[in-house]
C-alpha cells in the first residue's frame, strides 16, 4: 500500500477550496498530481473527506465529479493553517536564536566572513544576523568556493546538501555550522517539513 504523507489530506483540501474560488472544479487526476498520491489513494482520501464531512462529492454525469468544500472543511481548513502558521514562527524563532548563537561564536573567535553554501529557506535569518552582528555574508551555490576561503570564515552549510556530500575534510573544520543538525533538533519540527536531502 502507498504509504500517506502526513498533510496530504489538508493538500487536497485546501486545493478543492482554491479550485472552487476560481470557479473551476477539480478533477481526481489533477488533485492527485497535486498531492503527489496514486489515483487509488486520492479516491480514497476524497471519501473519506466526505465522511469527515469536510467536502461534498456530486456525481454530475458518467465522467465528472463535482467536489465543494462544506463550512467543517472551512474551518478545518483555518484551524490546520493556523496550527502551521504558529508552528513556522516558532521554528522561525529557534533558528534565529541558534543561528545568532553561531555567529556571535564566530565574531569571538575573530572570523569577518559568513559563507552560506546551498539554498536555504533560512538564508535570511542568516543574513540578518551576519548584518547585526557585523560580519561579511557571502552565499555560493555549491561548495566548489570552499577552496579559495581564508581562516576568518565561518561556512554554513545549507539544509539542502546531503551529509554524504560534505565529506570528511570539510564536515572537520572547526568553523563550520550544518543548518541541517539545528533543524532536527528543532523542538517544533514537524518531520514533513524536512528536506528529504537533509534527513540522509
Amino acid at each position: 500500500m502507498e504509504n500517506e504523507a502526513p498533510d496530504t489530506e489538508f493538500i487536497i483540501l485546501e486545493n478543492i477550496y482554491d479550485s472552487l474560488e476560481q470557479e473551476l472544479s477539480p478533477r481526481q487526476r489533477d488533485l492527485a498530481q497535486v498531492a503527489g498520491t496514486s489515483l487509488g489513494m486520492t479516491n480514497s482520501i476524497l471519501k473519506r473527506l466526505a465522511r469527515k464531512g469536510w467536502i461534498t462529492i456530486k456525481k454530475l454525469n458518467s465522467r465528472n465529479i463535482q467536489y465543494a468544500i462544506t463550512l467543517d472543511g472551512l474551518n478545518e481548513i483555518v484551524h490546520r493553517s493556523y496550527r502551521y502558521f504558529k508552528r513556522t514562527i516558532k521554528n522561525v524563532a529557534f533558528y534565529k536564536d541558534s543561528i545568532d548563537e553561531a555567529i556571535v561564536k564566530a565574531k569571538k573567535k575573530d572570523l569577518t566572513t559568513v559563507l552560506l553554501i546551498g539554498a536555504s529557506d533560512l538564508e535570511f535569518i542568516v543574513e540578518h544576523s551576519c548584518q547585526y552582528y557585523g560580519l561579511s555574508f557571502f552565499k555560493a551555490a555549491d561548495m566548489s568556493t570552499l577552496k579559495s576561503l581564508r581562516d576568518k570564515t565561518l561556512v554554513v552549510y545549507s539544509e539542502t546538501i546531503p551529509v554524504e556530500k560534505i565529506g570528511q575534510d570539510a564536515a572537520s573544520k572547526r568553523h563550520t555550522l550544518f543548518l541541517f543538525r539545528m533543524m532536527l533538533s528543532s523542538p517544533e519540527l514537524n518531520p514533513a517539513d524536512m528536506p528529504a536531502s537533509a534527513a540522509n
